[in-house]
Order: C-alpha cells, then structure tokens, then sequence
C-alpha cells in the first residue's frame, strides 16, 4: 500500500477512534474504572477484571492467558499500583495484535487475485465493494467478479456498488456456476488489462463440504488462468456476532485456507475485544479493519494505532 501521509494518517486515526468509541465505552472504560477507583491491587480485583474481559468478548482461552501473566506478574511484585496494571493490560493487547497484523499480498506484476468469503449480513459484499474502490485509488485496475451466485441479492448489490464506484463487475444469473463467474471475470481482467480481479464468494454454510467444494473449484479455476492464484482469500468477520466470530473463523479456514481477516461493524459493537482473542487463538492475520459506511472507513490494520484508539476513544484518553 502507498505511504500516508501525517494528515490523512490523523483523518484515519480519528475515523478509528469514532468506530471504537462503543467497544472504549462498552468494554475498556469499565476496566479502567474498575482498576483506577482501587487504591491497591488484590485477588479482588483481579477477578473481577477476568469477569469483564469475559464480558467484552476476548474468550476464555485468551482471558485465561491473560489473567494468568497478569497473576504472576502482580505475584513477582511487578505490578504494585492500580496504574501499573492498566498500563500492563494495555501493553498485553498490544503484543497480541502485533504478533497477528498483515498487510494484503498482491503480485507487483500480472493480475492479482482475491477472494472475498463470509456469511450472509457480515458486509462481505459492501466490503468487496470498498476495497475494490480503494485499491483503485490506489492505482490498481480492479474488476469485481460477482461469485456469489446462490444469493441474488448479493449480486444485485454489488452492481449497485460498482456504478457508485465505477468498478466493473461480471456477474451471471443466479444459481449459476460461482467458479465459472470466476473464470469469466479473470478472463475479462486479462483480455482488458485490469490487475486485480476481486471475488464475492461463498456466502452461506449450510454444510462445511458443500463450501469447501465449491471452493475448491473457485480455487482450481483460479490457479489455471493466473499462476499462484488466489494470492488472498480474506474471510470477513462481523465484529456484532461476539464469540460467533470464533465459530466462523474455524470453518471457513479449515473449508477454504484463510490468509487474512478482515473485521468489519466495529463501530456497530461494544464487542470490539473479540479481536484479541482471535488474534489470539488462530495463526490468521487481521488486514483490515471497518469502523463505518464509507469507502474511507475500511482501514489497513495497525495495532498500534488500534490500541490507541481503543484506549483513548470517548473520552480523549487517560
């Protein structure tokens, strides 16, 4: 991605600190007021803070391991001040996403090929659409390859999307073959010269084999028109649906091969703490981030500045 500069970096900053603002409010404001009101730091007090990491959304596995470094290090003598274990608690969030974060990998030559997978209500089509738009104000030359064949909706609205952006997109009528529509879009790319062809696929999971089938063969297709096609295939996750997320990362990674997420409503939850423990738990980088409707909105994954935001969001920071 091209480099940003100091005043759109802030215009992104402020628009990542407004989508987090339910997850500061529901989730991180209540951590700092429950350790910061203490005047000492005891078992009390660290059981609470694991009831309301479980509350927000982090999951057992990842609170576990958190309370856990936490109880040692206040065990060491460490940790001596209410102060001191909010600025740990920060520090741990950020180490865990650090560890997690990637940016999307496409050939500097040739035509670049992802596919976009997710269930129905997720944002997965208006998100093809976003980054579609982005890549090419980027500079990229992108078609849209409406694969999501067994939803007519999905491919009605990502027509809409691409006469408000511009993009072209191949669709064929519903039921139809989504690896053909794959097949037709890369076909297209090549024949015209655009270098990216972004797929909207598999938006149901009524059955794990059904998908990973149908994937399989997007994938084939893929792979036989554009070597080392696909070069992504990003899962979009609606950050509302809380420890759902977990569930559907599983099964579409073991369906399909996940090689990045992409976490969309987050200013639509106060469930944002659900990002740590899939960051956590699944070797699946986050690569972007969406915190509202606009194409703007849709973000590379920083967690540095995730965690700023969180932790500052609302109330302007500490």
């Amino acid at each position: 991605m091209p480099a940003v500069g100091p005043v759109e970096r802030q215009g992104l900053f402020a628009r990542l600190k407004a989508g987090l603002a339910k997850t500061h409010d529901g989730f991180i404001n209540k951590v700092e007021r429950l350790v910061l009101r203490r005047n000492r730091v005891d078992a009390e007090l660290l059981d609470e803070l694991e009831e309301l990491y479980l509350q927000g959304d982090v999951g057992p596995r990842t609170t576990e391991e958190l309370m856990g470094r936490l109880r040692r290090a206040v065990g060491r003598g460490e940790l001596r001040s209410p102060d001191e274990v909010f600025s740990f608690l920060k520090a741990q969030a950020l180490e865990i996403l650090e560890a997690c974060a990637g940016r999307l990998e496409l050939p500097a030559r040739g035509v670049g090929v992802i596919l976009v997978v997710g269930t129905n209500g997720s944002g997965k089509t208006t998100t093809v659409a976003k980054l579609g738009r982005r890549l090419q104000r980027e500079g990229r030359r992108v078609i849209l390859a409406a694969a999501d064949t067994f939803r007519a909706a999905a491919a009605d609205q990502l027509e809409v999307w691409g006469e408000r952006t511009g993009l072209e997109v191949v669709s064929q009528k519903p039921g139809s073959d989504p690896a053909a529509v794959v097949y037709d879009t890369i076909n297209a790319a090549l024949a015209r010269g655009y270098d990216t062809v972004i797929a909207d696929t598999a938006g149901r999971m009524h059955t794990k084999v059904n998908l990973m089938e149908e994937m399989k063969k997007i994938r084939r297709t893929a792979a036989k028109l554009v070597d080392g096609a696909p070069h992504e295939t990003l899962l979009v996750l609606d950050a509302t649906t809380g420890q759902n997320a977990f569930s559907q990362l599983q099964l579409f990674h073991e369906a399909v091969g996940l090689t990045g997420l992409v976490l969309t409503k987050l200013d639509g939850t106060s469930r944002g703490g659900v990002v740590l423990g899939l960051a956590r738990e699944f070797p699946i980088p986050v690569k972007l981030v969406g915190v509202g409707e606009k194409v703007e909105d849709l973000q590379d994954f920083d967690p540095a500045a995730f965690v700023e935001a969180l932790y500052a969001a609302a109330d302007g920071g500490r």
